[in-house]
């Protein structure tokens, strides 16, 4: 579990060069429909997950298949945010250089009132080159 601090969301912002007011300008955001600052969606990516069950894959290379996101709430200052991470899918297709193991990783993100905030889906490529 996360306590999410406004110095976090306004240094989160300006490490990654957004200057949108929502995120940095408490006067600013206060105007706005959400009413004082907001973290960007991609903060959900500096909170630590727990470990995902692991798995034994029988290939040596692997790659990133990429990731999904879905946003539902914004997450504000004073936020505890729960993240869990699971296997949620495992499956073999045949490419050109062999069978290839997918493995599609699901990490929620829960804030205190048990509203799911975000929802990541990751996928995992391994293969024998």
């Amino acid at each position: 579990t996360h306590d999410v601090e406004k110095g976090a969301i306004i240094k989160f912002a300006q490490a990654i060069g957004d200057t949108n007011p929502l995120f940095n300008d408490e006067a600013a955001a206060r105007q706005t429909r959400y009413g004082g600052i907001i973290a960007p969606p991609t903060f959900m990516r500096s909170l630590i997950s727990n470990p995902a069950p692991d798995f034994k894959s029988p290939y040596s290379a692997n790659l990133d298949g990429g990731s999904q996101w879905e946003y539902f709430h914004p997450v504000r200052p004073g936020d505890r945010i729960t993240v869990t991470t699971k296997l949620a899918d495992l499956f073999e297709r045949p490419g050109r250089l062999g069978n290839m193991l997918f493995s599609v990783r699901e990490t929620k993100y829960v804030n205190q009132f048990g509203q799911t905030v975000a929802l990541q889906r990751t996928t995992g490529i391994s293969y024998d080159p």
